[in-house]
This record gives structure tokens, C-alpha cells and sequence, in this order.
């Protein structure tokens, strides 16, 4: 590989990573004390072929919540989103990344 096609590799790869930042946190096992606050409303926007919408969610840094704009997420056929979402476990809120199903 020359520099120009190593740097494009680089360059795509780094655009990627950022673009899938979204599902990041797939195997991770996020826990809080504190209970996420109430879902933000959002407008869902007009439909889009080969699109479904995954909604807004609020994501724990460690210290606070803050809201995660919902957004257009490429259609897999045969399959359905399921959204982001906090279920509580006794007294702590435990994080259930959005995912496929189907």
C-alpha cells in the first residue's frame, strides 16, 4: 500500500468508528444509582425508504445523564429495532443498548 491509500484506510476507518459510536457500547455493562430522567418528546421524521427510526435516549457518563438525540438508522430486512433503554434492578438502573432483533 502507497501513503495516499494507507491514509484513505486510516481516514475511513476513523469516519466509521465515529459513525457507529452509537452501538458502541454493545457489550458493555453501564449501572447507575441515579435513575435516567424522563424520555425526552421527539418528532419522529417522515418516513424513509430503507431507513427505521431509533429514538433519543439518555446516556450515563459516569457523573450525569445527558440525552442522546434520536436518528435514521440504516433498515435490515426481516429485522426490527428495539430501542436504547434503562431497566431498574432493585435499587440501581442498568443499560440495555438498542439492538436488532428478528
Amino acid at each position: 500500500m502507497n501513503t495516499l491509500q494507507k491514509t484513505l484506510l486510516s481516514t475511513l476507518i476513523g469516519v466509521g468508528a465515529l459513525l457507529s459510536s452509537r452501538f458502541s457500547l454493545a457489550g458493555a455493562d453501564i449501572v447507575s444509582a441515579t435513575a435516567p430522567p424522563a424520555p425526552r418528546v421527539e418528532h419522529e421524521p417522515q418516513h424513509r425508504d430503507g431507513y427505521v427510526w431509533a429514538p433519543g435516549y439518555w446516556e450515563w457518563n459516569g457523573r450525569f445523564f445527558h440525552w442522546i438525540a434520536g436518528t435514521l438508522i440504516t433498515e435490515r430486512h426481516g429485522k426490527h429495532w428495539v430501542a436504547d433503554r434503562w431497566d431498574q434492578d432493585q435499587n440501581q438502573w442498568r443499560y440495555v443498548p438498542g439492538h436488532w432483533e428478528g
